[in-house]
């Protein structure tokens, strides 16, 4: 699924951002902090704002692209509404993660690392969050839900919707 850029959407972020690059474009090392930025303003990096950043810094936009792809902090859709996070730690994978993740894309009809078409779900496979003891462990928001179980999901799908 493709997510178009709607600038309109976007307009009090899209100054934000072009006075944060005009600060910016003159010191070394500028191409992190614009794309961190953008990531916080935007909440992913859009084709259309990549292409920006690199006419305004003045770099390949392969370049951008490059050192967006290389940390894993920057992602290129757009994260829903509410992010589910699951952990595939060594202790919540032993105790069902995978089934977990499966889950959650039969529930959304997406697959791990989408976002639904209405913007609502992302589902996030993410490494170990340090809950070992109380595993598998499933983020929601940035909460921690422990001993999450497969019958949970459907329940907290439509408590999601509801909100």
């Amino acid at each position: 699924m493709e997510f178009v850029f709607d600038r309109n959407e976007y307009i009090d972020e899209l100054k934000e951002f072009d006075q944060f690059i005009e600060e910016k474009k003159n010191m070394d090392g500028a191409l992190m902090p614009v794309l961190q930025k953008a990531q916080n303003l935007f909440g992913y990096l859009p084709r259309e704002i990549i292409e920006e950043i690199a006419k305004k810094l003045s770099l390949p936009v392969a370049t951008v692209y490059g050192v967006a792809t290389f940390y894993a902090q920057f992602t290129f859709i757009p994260m829903g509404k509410n992010r589910i996070s699951i952990c595939m730690g060594t202790a919540c994978y032993v105790k069902g993660a995978e089934d977990l993740i499966h889950a959650f894309e039969d529930e959304l009809g997406i697959k791990k690392g989408e976002t639904t078409p209405d913007k609502m779900f992302s589902i996030i496979e993410t490494r170990c969050v340090g809950d070992c003891a109380v595993a598998p462990v499933v983020t929601i928001n940035d909460e921690n839900i422990g001993h999450y179980e497969k019958k949970m999901v459907k329940k907290t799908i439509k408590e999601l919707r509801g909100k």
